[in-house]
């Protein structure tokens, strides 16, 4: 007789156990399996979301630099229009307190701005820019509204009447139709009414000084009633 089966037919009796043993052996492994798959199911649900949040976190840094951008553009409105900056002269008036505050609001947003967005990596550093870029905003239409409501009222009725004269000079100095000698007049006598009453940004006399030597320089019309 084959000894294995000479062996269990004398020991008949270990089947019990060992069918015990066996038993609690295949639903051990079958807990520790269980608990694999569930660690494993944690562990791609955790993956998945840190890249959905990584995901919703660049998306966001994006929003945030468009809104920094476009409260940029409206201040760049006024830097690069001197008409803006005679009709609103708060705006460019740095002893106004509501002036100051958007433009501190600015060297902050301009300063956590990221080069690329994939550099803000923290919910802290993300929340930090975020606060900026809308205290600039708020900071920048609570000033806006103010210079809209005073517009010129902080100036005497002369200084008012030198900025309506600035006004018109500066039509002259932009019109086509004048010539290079009444334009470049223009122009000196526009900076000066506004000498004294209103501190242009460098911004604004090189856009000004640009446009008006691209008016200069560009080439005339032929003059086909010539003979």
């Amino acid at each position: 007789m084959n000894p294995f089966f000479e062996f269990v037919s004398h020991n008949w009796w270990l089947v019990f156990p060992l069918s015990g043993l066996a038993g609690g052996w295949a639903r051990s492994w079958s807990r520790a399996s269980e608990r694999r798959h569930r660690r494993r199911v944690e562990l791609y649900r955790l993956k998945n979301h840190a890249a959905e949040a990584e995901q919703a976190s660049h998306a966001e840094v994006l929003r945030l630099q468009k809104a920094h951008d476009a409260v940029n553009q409206r201040w760049l409105e006024y830097e690069l229009d001197i008409g803006k900056l005679i009709d609103f002269p708060v705006m460019s008036d740095v002893r106004e307190p509501l002036t100051v505050a958007f433009l501190r609001a600015k060297r902050e947003a301009d300063g956590l701005r990221p080069a690329d967005p994939g550099e803000i990596t923290t919910a802290a550093r993300l929340a930090e820019y975020r606060a900026a870029v809308r205290s600039f905003e708020l900071a920048f239409d609570v000033a806006e509204r103010e210079a809209k409501r005073i517009k010129d009222s902080n100036f005497s009725v002369p200084e008012r009447q030198r900025l309506e004269t600035a006004r018109k000079l500066l039509r002259i100095a932009s019109d086509s139709a004048a010539t290079s000698a009444e334009r470049q007049i223009a122009y000196k006598r526009a900076r000066r009414e506004l000498d004294g009453l209103i501190v242009l940004p460098e911004a604004t006399i090189a856009a000004l000084e640009e446009k008006i030597a691209g008016m200069l320089n560009a080439p005339k019309a032929p003059d086909f009633h010539q003979s």
